[in-house]
């Protein structure tokens, strides 16, 4: 139950850190480091609930099948 809600805090910190960064590059004049930022977040997290998707459609899979 807890790695759930920590996965949670995880995300939510790196959303936080990715829009303060982007922010700041941004108004330095450096968009494209502040869209490669954001792009290295996305697939940051996407690479963390991956495998939650995964096991969701492997129980959904179960589920029809049985």
């Amino acid at each position: 139950m807890s790695l759930e809600v920590t996965i949670i805090f995880k995300i939510a910190a790196v959303g936080i850190l990715v829009s303060v960064l982007s922010q700041v590059l941004k108004h330095s004049g450096r968009e494209e480091q502040a869209f490669l930022t954001s792009l290295a977040g996305l697939l940051l997290v996407l690479s963390w609930i991956l495998p939650y998707i995964r096991d969701l459609f492997v129980s959904i899979q179960e589920l029809f099948l049985l």
